[in-house]
């Protein structure tokens, strides 16, 4: 994304990926897997209201591998109030391991959260938060992230999201962005596509339109494309992405939009590869892509970023 793009508004120029939420029963065992898959992760951190991270650094977007770590001190969500840690209790209890967030990049909360409430999505209070990092070599440095919510109901009768949705404005991105977390083995530089399973895509496409600040979508025989200034947010059906990525990647078929899927793009796609054999995981070739499924109630996929 060029400087002066970046310099737009979100709620003018569209929001980009910021980052995926993967909800794991334990935070080590999954990151041993993510490890293994030949990503590098950040240190363990806590959140004051009882859930725990590592983070998958990649160049602008991240991955957030979350678990509960003291559920007595989750908050309860309220008619106003957004209850993150309590989304994802529930996402596990309910659906087990999975890709449970969306989040898109942010430059001004305020703005993001009038656009959601005109565009007819549900708003609610806004939430910001900092904490302490620590890198591997003990340096203390301070991260601040506000954080807005929405959510949106689909057309027809199955509407309800599998997933929660919201903007993350970073407060000290200098504190946050590191070069040493965003050199993976696996040659990973980028996260490309979202991408969720649905019934029928389109009774999805306003909520998802809005929500990304973006009016164009790419409509094609398996759903629907929505390109953002970073990366695109894709919908299928299921049929579409058993077709795409095999069938032992969907083995239940979800009556809801659900986040199933994240593609990778890699710099050399032979050594993603071999890590991914080294790593003791089935690869499967699939259109120019190499596939994992089953990694912790997600499938993913690493793809050849184009030279040039």
């Amino acid at each position: 994304m060029s400087d002066a793009l970046r310099s737009l508004p979100t709620a003018v120029r569209g929001r980009g990926l910021d980052h995926v939420v993967a909800a794991v029963a334990e935070l080590e065992r999954a990151a041993e897997t993510w490890e293994r898959l030949g990503f590098r992760l950040t240190p363990p951190a806590r959140h004051p209201w009882g859930t725990e991270n590592r983070v998958i650094q990649l160049d602008g977007s991240f991955v957030e591998i979350l678990a509960v770590a003291d559920a007595s001190i989750l908050p309860e969500p309220t008619e106003t109030a957004f209850s993150f840690g309590a989304w994802n209790r529930d996402f596990l209890a309910r659906r087990g391991e999975g890709l449970s967030m969306l989040v898109l990049e942010s430059t001004d909360p305020a703005a993001d959260r009038a656009a959601f409430a005109r565009a007819g999505l549900r708003t609610f209070e806004p939430f910001g938060f900092e904490r302490v990092a620590v890198s591997p070599e003990g340096e203390a440095r301070t991260v601040g992230f506000d954080l807005t919510f929405a959510a949106f109901t689909g057309a027809g009768e199955n509407g309800e999201p599998d997933a929660g949705f919201f903007t993350c404005r970073q407060r000290f991105p200098e504190n946050f962005w590191r070069a040493d977390h965003q050199s993976h083995p696996n040659t990973a530089r980028r996260l490309d596509a979202a991408v969720f399973v649905a019934p029928d895509p389109s009774d999805f496409h306003e909520g998802l339109s809005a929500f990304a600040g973006v009016r164009e979508f790419h409509a094609t025989s398996a759903g629907l494309v929505i390109p953002t200034p970073r990366g695109a947010i894709e919908v299928v059906t299921p049929a579409a992405f058993r077709w795409r990525w095999g069938a032992e990647a969907l083995p239940e078929t979800p009556d809801r939009l659900t986040l199933a899927a994240l593609r990778f793009g890699v710099s050399a796609l032979g050594e993603a590869a071999s890590q991914l054999v080294a790593g003791g995981f089935t690869v499967a070739d699939r259109a120019g892509a190499f596939v994992v499924t089953g990694i912790h109630g997600a499938t993913v996929a690493f793809e050849a970023i184009p030279q040039g």
